[in-house]
Order: C-alpha cells, then structure tokens, then sequence
C-alpha cells in the first residue's frame, strides 16, 4: 500500500506539471480554448463526476458512522461548538490576513485613469457576456449576506431530505445524517446490527475512494490543460497579475505556516509532515476546485495516512467541505479590496472591517463547488458599496468583478486547496482534543 501511495503521488505531480506545460503549449499555439473544450469534459468525467457520484452516500454512511460512534449527545454538543469554534475563528484569520496583505501591497494602486477605465470596460464585457453566471451573481447582489444566511437555515432543516441529496445540498443531508446516528447510538442492542452495517458500508466505500483516485493523475491533467488552455499563464500580468500573486501570497501563509502551527500546537502533531500525509486530498482539491467533490478523498486520507479517529472525521469533514472555506475567506478579501482600489475608492478602517466580517460570513455561505467564492463576493462588494453610500462616496459597480473572472478558475484551484487543508487540521485537532472513542 505504501508504495501504491508513492506511485499515485508520482504520477499526481507528473500530471501537474505536463498539464501546464501542454495547456501553454496550446495556448500560444493555438489561440484560447473554448469554456467547454473536450479536455475539460474529459477531466470532468475521469475525477470530478465519479466523486460526484460517490459524495451524497458518503456523507450519509460517513456521518452516521461518526454519530453513532458518539453516543452521548453532550459529548455531540461539546465536540459541535468545539469545531464551529475552530471553523469560525479560522476564516476569521484568513479573511483578516488577505486584507492586511492586499492593503499593504495595493496591487489597485498606481493605475492612471485610462488604463483604469480601460480595465472596468473589460470587466463589464466578460461580467455581462457570462450569461450563466449573471443570473446568480445578480441574485447575491439584491439578497445579500442576510439572504443567504436565509437559505443555510432552511437548507439545515430541509423539507426533504432526498430533495436536498438531489440538489447535491449538503448541510440538510447532513443534518438528517445526524439525526440517524443519534437514533442508531440511542438503540442500544436492537440497533447494533445497524451499526455493523454502517461501518461496512464505511470500509467498502473507502475502497471506492481508492479506485478512484487511479484515476485522478488522468483527469488533472485534462483539467489543467483544458483551463491553461483557455486563459495562458500570460494573464499573470499587469495589475491582475499582482491580483492573483497577492491571493496566492495570502493563501501560502495561511497553508504553510498558519494551519500547520495550529496542527503543531493544539493537535500535538508535526504540521508540515500531516500536510504531506494527506496530500492526496490536497491534490484533489486542487483538481476538482471544489471540496464537496474532494470530500471522498479528503475522508478516505485523514482516516488512513492522516491517522485521525474516524470520529472526528466523519464529523468534521462533511461539516467543514460545507461550512469551513479558510481560502474562499481569504480570497473575497482580498479580490473585493482590489476592485475598490482600482477604482480609484479610498477605504477606511470602518470599511475594511466590514469586509472581513462580510467576507467570513460570505465564506461560510458559499457552496463547495468551483468558483462559488466569485458568487458571493458580490455580497461582500455590496456590503462595502452601503458602507461608502452611508458616507455620500460613490460606489463601485458590481460589473467590476468581470476584471477578476478570467483568472478566477486558477485561483479557486489553489483557495480549494487551503479549504481542504483546514478541514484536515480540524480534523486533526478534534482527534487529539477527543481521543476517546465510545
């Protein structure tokens, strides 16, 4: 199995590199490839579909399984704030730490009036020629942040459990799953064999997540040829470049040095070689931009290599792939301060902590799939946008975000991997904080 892991590793990184390398390639030999371009769809069939499939009765059996194995609900309710806890005060530091790094590097900043008109004409050409991401991106401009804390609480008491499966909507499937698992820890005796059945259905899936992953060097590298393809690295330039080196600055920080002195200091465990024992789900968090789909994984990893309770895991990581996104908090940030910059807007302190609120919040209402963090940063622009209306400054249009759209894909690969990332240190912590397994 060990030398299984080193191949599969191997491989990953060999898809990396040679899928940038012929998405280049194509780029400038080429010209741009079509949005939905056959290396994509290849990619999208390969890695991001099976986990797909595989993601709803995960959560169900995953949560069950963890619940059960609880028992007491006071134990439930210690281990529930203990992780809201961590989540909250996590993209907390990442919202906090984009705003300190994109204030301090004002990427915005030194445009003259031309180029800076030049670019919001841009963006409002790609912001209005993406028909299918307009209607949403509108919709979050008029609900706001009080709007989608509407849909969490009616998603965390769903109608129909099935309904929200099928809507691939998480949180009430989580939610029905805990319930499960209290009645099957409740049962005592008469639930037992229900309870050997779970971890069955556990192992045996475990195994699916393997099958799957050999897969998974084949289908990044369709992905990263398809989205190379597409933008080139030559969009790392101009301001947008130091946009997008900004994000990614932030993000390192947040991933290298932050979570894991977290995983050092509370978890007790080396921080740095926990984050190569679970590279796998880094991988594919990376691959797939979205830690819904990598959830399998990221389950499958803690569990084995990551050496978590499976207690903690099956807890923490459907929870945290919903409701814990470090990267996207950091990302709103630090993308809706540069808009403002660029535009020429003069923020105050007031301001900034508004976004770093809106941007938490924004964060943990945004859905684990590819590029949802450009969604809801339309809450956090219009939030700053009522907080300069209060004080008679003009605002910014939301068309602004277009600047950013082109770019975004590659950066929700890399924000997709610090989010996976924190639900593995959560899940780390948890294990060591509640080793007791009933």
């Amino acid at each position: 199995m060990a030398n299984h892991g080193k191949l599969q590793t191997i491989l990953i990184l060999c898809a990396l590199v040679l899928g940038v390398a012929v998405g280049e390639w194509i780029f400038r030999s080429q010209g741009a490839l079509p949005v939905e371009s056959g290396w994509i769809f290849t990619g999208n069939l390969l890695l991001l579909r099976p986990l797909q499939m595989i993601l709803i009765p995960l959560v169900v059996v995953a949560v069950m399984h963890g619940i059960a194995s609880i028992g007491d609900p006071k134990q439930l309710g210690k281990l529930g704030l203990l992780v809201a806890g961590f989540y909250l005060g996590c993209m907390l530091c990442a919202a906090t730490l984009g705003t300190v790094l994109v204030e301090t590097i004002r990427p915005g900043d030194g445009l003259s009036p031309e180029l800076s008109a030049q670019l919001l004409a841009t963006g409002e050409g790609a912001y209005q020629s993406d028909a299918t991401r307009l209607a949403t991106l509108t919709a979050n401009e008029s609900t706001g942040i009080t709007g989608a804390f509407k849909g969490i609480l009616q998603q965390l008491l769903p109608k129909s459990p099935l309904g929200e499966a099928a809507a691939g909507n998480t949180i009430g499937v989580i939610v029905f799953s805990i319930f499960l698992g209290l009645g099957l820890a409740a049962g005592g005796e008469r639930t037992a064999r229900a309870r050997e059945v779970i971890d069955g259905l556990f192992q045996a899936m475990l195994c699916v997540i393997q099958w799957i992953l050999w897969m998974m060097p084949i289908g990044l590298f369709c992905f990263l040829v398809g989205i190379v393809g597409r933008v080139g690295l030559g969009s790392v330039a101009g301001p947008v470049g130091a946009y997008m080196l900004t994000v990614l600055l932030g993000l390192a920080i947040h991933g290298f040095l932050i979570l894991p002195l977290l995983a050092c200091f509370f978890a007790r465990t080396n921080g740095w070689s926990f984050m190569w024992s679970v590279r796998k789900a880094l991988f594919t968090g990376f691959a797939t931009s979205s830690s819904n789909a990598t959830l399998p994984v990221t389950v499958r990893e803690c569990t084995g290599p990551g050496g978590c309770s499976p207690r903690a895991t099956n807890f923490v990581i459907p929870l945290g792939a919903t409701l814990n996104l470090d990267g996207t908090a950091l990302y709103e940030a630090v993308a809706a301060l540069f808009l403002f910059q660029l535009c020429g807007v003069d923020l105050t302190t007031s301001d900034l902590v508004i976004a770093v609120l809106t941007a938490t919040l924004a964060a943990i209402g945004a859905a684990g799939i590819p590029s949802a963090g450009l969604v809801t940063l339309v809450i956090v622009v219009a939030a700053v946008n009522t907080s300069l209306e209060g004080r008679g400054v003009e605002k910014i249009p939301v068309s602004a975000i277009g600047i950013i759209i082109g770019v975004d894909r590659l950066l929700d690969m890399a924000r997709t991997t610090i989010n996976v990332w924190g639900d593995c240190v959560g899940a780390k912590i948890v294990t060591r904080l509640l080793p007791r397994e009933t």
